[in-house]
């Protein structure tokens, strides 16, 4: 062995410390991993081979280490030139530790193995059976990429450090998410969507009364806009409690409806999928917790009945808007879930071109893995179900208003 190639299998290459991995996710017949320099925003995908190699450069291994595990693995060893093509593929997206991020140039050179020579072309192979393809910066829980503004539609930020406003938040209400805070109020909220289940039929006439009285009307949709602007707080709070990163809190429009956004920048790589689940759930939840308190005034307070009424109309109202944002429908929260649940990205759309394929009795579709399949079938399948649940549900309170 030459000096250089010595060297160069003694080197320990160490990422980045605000470089993220993700989890294994579907996508399409693939299984993919995500990586995302948080400096820069951007991020691509690598396969399984490509993300078991670069998931150990940590510093402390060396070439001839991870080669080594790679080829228990995989039963065959990198030569150098694939080395040098990872390398220079890494560095020039700067995410080996010595290399600017927004300037990307090679990766620190070693002492002794020859430097990489040249970028590599944008999405070419990063080893052997993958390659390391740009994506579309994945978002979190609700946001948009970046401010922007215009009259009919557009979005501007709230505070100037997201991620700051969110430590704050977290230190002043995140004891609320240790278990002996959370279970007993989770079980309230069980409790209260039973009630209202129990009375949806006199419910559905107070919310139709409701639209007939401006007042109370109004008073009611600033209450439900309030709690749609805790609802993406929680998302903020939450993800940080699991050690995410809070990008964005603003205000976005799209008129007539003005609402707030809290983009969670690193959602897809949170420590766990349960985690990632958690996050998504927080706002939801929270629209539910907020109801409590207005709840135990509809039960047990001496209310006049045109605002007993009203409390009851918000209860339905406020209890149908965190349902509805657990519809398993992209941008929803549901969605998220389900993706998390199925361990894939880009779950519509993959589904959308997988049950084409079955429809088409397409040979390609025999090609996808049985995780795959289950999950957009069972996508597909679920889909289906839950529209025509929403449709039932709506005929249902439908013809109950139409016969009262």
């Amino acid at each position: 062995m030459s000096a250089a190639a010595d060297a160069l299998a003694e080197y320990r290459p160490a990422l980045r410390p605000r470089v993220l991995l993700s989890d294994a996710l579907l996508d399409g017949a693939a299984t993919v991993h995500l990586i995302k320099d948080t400096d820069s925003g951007s991020s691509f995908r690598v396969g399984p081979k490509e993300h078991f190699l670069i998931a150990r450069m940590d510093g402390e291994r060396s070439l001839r280490e991870i080669g080594e595990e790679y080829a228990r693995e995989y039963g065959r060893r990198l030569d150098g030139a694939r080395w040098q093509q990872i390398l220079r593929m890494l560095g020039t997206r700067g995410l080996l530790a010595g290399a600017d991020a927004r300037t990307p140039a090679g990766p620190a050179a070693p002492a002794g193995p020859a430097a990489p020579a040249g970028p590599a072309a944008p999405g070419g192979s990063a080893a052997p059976g993958g390659s390391a393809a740009p994506v579309t910066r994945p978002a979190g829980p609700a946001g948009p990429a970046g401010p922007a503004r215009g009259v009919l539609r557009g979005s501007v930020r709230l505070v100037a450090d997201a991620d700051a406003t969110t430590a704050r938040l977290h230190r002043a209400v995140g004891f609320l998410l240790a278990p002996g805070w959370l279970v007993p109020l989770l079980v309230l909220v069980v409790a209260m969507e039973v009630v209202i289940a129990l009375h949806v039929g006199e419910l559905l006439i107070d919310a139709r009364e409701l639209f007939t009285n401006p007042v109370l009307l109004t008073g009611a949709a600033t209450l439900l806009w309030f709690s749609t602007a805790l609802h993406e707080l929680a998302h903020g709070v939450v993800a940080r409690h699991h050690g995410g990163t809070v990008a964005e809190i603003g205000l976005r429009w799209r008129l007539p409806v003005v609402i707030m956004y809290c983009t969670v920048g690193n959602y897809l790589y949170l420590g766990s999928r349960w985690q990632r689940i958690h996050t998504a759930l927080a706002g939801a939840v929270m629209n539910l917790l907020f109801l409590l308190p207005f709840c135990a005034l509809w039960m047990f307070a001496p209310l006049d009945t045109a605002t007993h009424d009203a409390l009851g109309a918000l209860l339905l109202l406020g209890s149908a808007q965190a349902i509805a944002m657990l519809v398993p429908f992209p941008p929803l929260d549901g969605y998220r879930i389900v993706s998390q649940l199925c361990g894939a990205t880009g779950l519509a759309a993959a589904t959308g071109t997988y049950l084409r394929l079955v429809a088409r009795r397409d040979p390609a579709a025999a090609d996808y893995p049985r995780r795959a399949r289950a999950a957009y079938l069972g996508y597909g399948l679920g889909s289906v179900l839950v529209l025509v649940l929403i449709l039932a549900a709506v005929v249902a309170a439908a013809h109950h208003l139409l016969t009262v």
